[in-house]
């Protein structure tokens, strides 16, 4: 299988994502296609000094420009058509590669793929998933940014998506909660309840409503909101993780049996720290194109890459869009849910 890494995205730069490549393809049966300028991708491939079998499943494609954190989605992949990201998509799109990997602009990387693959038939609005650990299993929630303002229909769509994906992790009936204010029949907004109302009557797992608190005690598998919802969930819990990391760190220091104390509890710190790092999970899904695309972590480093290209070809092989497709044809024909 091969997959195309757009080598411009990411707050490391070429190097890291490159290193993560080389990872990948010494992991697994994958060949990577490095999007980006040319000639810097070149030099950085060689100070790497990958061995002969692996650099021969490296391939460079060159693109002139680069789609930045700050540009706006839908301008950039207008203005900057060549961008690593489109250019990246439109191997995609002619058949050369078979998934996209990007930590660069999230909104741009899904408006390409969207732009250049389409959606997958019956859906009506393509979005991000995003994995969180939790106490038990990973639980996959969706939407984490892509669709702010939603209606029902489209949460629906999101919880067949999110559960074909889902799979990855878990059995085939995955179970689905839907974010809201209160676990009871009835909490939530107009979009919350008519919601509720479409995945009661659906073939899905559904288990009911889900509150804030449940996101990471693991008894749920997929867990369905809207973008702006979704986006905040996500950010707040990256941001509690590095202040709990932090203030624990802070504690530490104030003191001489802190600081013995923490040399013993050293190997449960860093087990706790990989079961909690995004660099485990590779990144975020974009769910309902026409093709497989990976939003990784601006921050990504070499390991989270690996995992991302590793995650693309495992949809891939688990036929993750048959599976969205399928669901969806489903629901219209027992439940005669639609747009």
């Amino acid at each position: 299988m091969k997959i195309a890494l757009d080598a411009m995205g990411g707050d490391h730069g070429p190097e890291e994502l490159i290193a993560g490549a080389l990872l990948a393809v010494e992991r697994a049966n994958v060949s990577v296609c490095l999007v980006g300028d040319e000639a810097l991708l070149k030099n950085h491939l060689a100070n790497l000094h990958p061995k002969d079998d692996v650099a021969s499943r490296i391939q460079i494609v060159h693109a002139s420009q680069v789609v930045e954190m700050h540009d706006h989605p839908v301008d950039a992949i207008r203005k900057k058509r060549d961008s690593s990201i489109m250019v990246a998509f439109d191997l995609h799109k002619k058949g050369e590669v078979e998934a996209v990997v990007s930590a660069g602009n999230s909104g741009a990387t899904l408006a390409a793929g969207v732009r250049n693959l389409g959606r997958l038939a019956g859906i009506s609005r393509p979005g991000i998933a995003s994995i969180f650990p939790t106490l038990k299993k990973p639980v996959v929630m969706m939407d984490v940014g892509a669709n702010v303002d939603c209606r029902a229909v489209h949460l629906y769509q999101f919880a067949i998506m999110a559960s074909a994906f889902s799979r990855m992790f878990t059995s085939d009936k995955p179970r689905v909660g839907l974010l809201s204010n209160g676990e009871e029949t009835g909490k939530g907004n107009i979009l919350v309840k008519e919601t509720y109302t479409l995945l009661q009557n659906s073939n899905l797992n559904f288990i009911g409503n889900v509150e804030g608190r449940d996101v990471f005690q693991g008894e749920v598998d997929v867990i369905v909101c809207d973008g702006f919802v979704g986006n905040i969930c996500l950010k707040i819990s990256e941001g509690l993780a590095e202040a709990s990391m932090k203030m624990l760190r802070d504690e530490i220091v104030k003191s001489l049996p802190a600081k013995i104390g923490y040399l013993f509890a050293l190997p449960a710190f860093r087990r706790f720290k990989k079961r909690v790092s995004y660099d485990e999970y590779g990144g975020a899904p974009l769910l309902g194109m026409d093709g497989i695309g990976i939003v990784s972590h601006g921050k990504s480093n070499a390991r989270a890459i690996m995992n991302a290209i590793l995650e693309a070809k495992q949809m891939k092989d688990l036929r993750v869009n048959e599976r969205i497709v399928a669901g969806i044809a489903a629901s219209t024909e027992v439940n005669g849910i639609k747009e």
